[in-house]
């Protein structure tokens, strides 16, 4: 795959390079509706939608996170008819964004995989509908993506969330979209608005 050019433009107009980001949709450990910590299914919809929506906004890479060997391989399988099989010549645009799709086992191979990939620890940012305050606005989060030399590592949760242990890791914790009121999109639905706050217009 062709690493992608990642930049922003500054308000003086100049457009400069921006750290490398990606994403994991994690699929374990996150909650049950009782807080039990359950794995749950992969779902073919948000394999496709936020590798294209994570291609859109020049993202380095989208990491499908679960430990069930079976999962990774279906994974594997919808993402290579696109990348590697007959998909490839027939939609080469849905071709450029599965090639992101990478099935790994727990997040911190995801961790470890950034960090391999760009030569440092990537700064952890995890999103979540309830809020708290510890979480930055989008235009806090915005600014200290930009400010930062780090990759960031931004991640989503199935299910009813992250569980506690993985959001105690995190260095940068996203407010909710929509505080306050009724806040359950889709997951893929809401990586595409996060991903516009954080990057959009970047470089345009």
């Amino acid at each position: 795959m062709t690493d992608i050019e990642i930049k922003h433009t500054e308000s003086s107009g100049a457009v400069i390079p921006r750290p490398k980001s990606y994403v994991a949709l994690v699929h374990h450990p996150v909650k049950a509706k009782d807080g039990s910590v359950i794995t749950t299914s992969i779902t073919n919809l948000d394999v496709h939608d936020i590798a294209r929506t994570a291609r859109t906004y020049a993202l380095a890479r989208y990491y499908i996170v679960t430990p069930v060997q079976a999962q990774r391989a279906l994974v594997e399988h919808i993402a290579g008819y696109w990348r590697d099989g007959e998909g490839k010549e027939r939609v080469p645009q849905r071709s450029e964004a599965l090639s992101l799709v990478e099935p790994i086992a727990s997040i911190d191979e995801a961790i470890a995989d950034v960090r391999a990939r760009e030569g440092r620890e990537p700064l952890l940012v995890t999103t979540a509908a309830r809020a708290s305050r510890s979480k930055k606005s989008f235009e806090e989060a915005r600014a200290e993506l930009r400010a930062t030399d780090r990759p960031a590592l931004i991640v989503f949760g199935t299910g009813y969330g992250l569980v506690d242990a993985v959001l105690e890791r995190a260095e940068l914790h996203l407010a909710p979209i929509r505080p306050g009121v009724y806040n359950h999109l889709p997951v893929r639905g809401a990586a595409a608005i996060i991903f516009d706050r954080l990057f959009g217009d970047e470089g345009a």
